[in-house]
């Protein structure tokens, strides 16, 4: 079985407590099938904080991005994402380079910043239409800004994710319209999470992906605990339980969907 975590935030792990180093992390991950990891950023130095300690483990994907909650700080570093995605483009950066984010809104956390985090996401966009990279978005409590911005800037182009999806079938919709992906993180093993429950029934399974967004949003049983890329296994299993799909199954659609969104060719099993 072969398991793809489309969204972890891999150098947030606490390395000093439970896990010995990025290897350790990986090696508990094989051993719950979980074999290929997007590790996402949230800065520039985020970004570079992640390369450093990933290198020359080709089972990580990278994405390079600014998260909205970074948007005022990051802003005079916003031309180092424009310089560093010529140098995507151009492929003269690490190749494992897949996607532009974590970009979005977040109106939970901030409402002071929603005209910066409106404009670094269109920025976002019209950069990953520029290097034909899909987007991976973020929402909190901003989902008719996110549809309207993506309507608006035409991010059919580029598509994407909308990672650790939590909206109802409505707003899934519209995503599926633009050719986006929905992400499914461990917050679909929560027992308030109905609405979430009866909405992934009626998602394609053609355009669903699976993510931890560890070290955060642990599954069930492990709520409390710090997430890691291993717990996958966990969402894969309950997910397949609720669709009534066996699980190898499941994995093999989620490792093609995989591929085809990020344009992923020759990867070995």
């Amino acid at each position: 079985m072969f398991l793809i975590d489309s969204h972890c935030h891999i150098d947030r792990l606490n390395y000093d407590i439970s896990h010995k180093n990025i290897q350790d992390v990986l090696r508990k991950a094989y051993k719950n099938h979980v074999k290929n990891f997007l590790a996402v950023s949230t800065s520039i130095n985020n970004f570079d904080k992640i390369q450093k300690l990933s290198k020359d483990n080709t089972s990580i994907f990278y994405s390079c991005g600014i998260h909205p909650l970074n948007c005022k700080r990051e802003l005079k570093n916003f031309s180092n994402l424009e310089n560093l995605s010529k140098k995507i483009e151009e492929q003269s950066y690490v190749k494992n380079v897949i996607a532009l984010g974590e970009t979005g809104l977040d109106y939970f956390h901030s409402t002071d910043t929603k005209n910066i985090q409106k404009k670094l996401f269109r920025e976002h966009i019209r950069i990953a239409k520029n290097v034909k990279k899909p987007i991976i978005v973020h929402s909190r409590n901003a989902i008719n800004d996110i549809l309207k911005i993506l309507r608006e800037e035409n991010a059919e182009k580029c598509k994407g994710i909308l990672h650790s999806f939590t909206e109802d079938y409505n707003s899934a919709s519209k995503l599926l319209d633009m050719g986006f992906y929905i992400s499914i993180s461990g917050i679909i093993t929560f027992k308030n999470s109905t609405q979430l429950q009866n909405t992934i029934t009626k998602i394609p399974l053609e355009r669903l992906l699976i993510e931890t967004d560890s070290p955060y949003l642990s599954p069930e049983p492990y709520r409390g605990l710090e997430n890691q890329p291993a717990y996958l296994f966990d969402i894969a299993k309950y997910i397949s339980l609720l669709l009534k799909i066996d699980i190898k199954t499941l994995a093999k659609i989620i490792k093609k969907n995989f591929f085809t969104l990020f344009n992923i060719k020759n990867i070995n099993n």
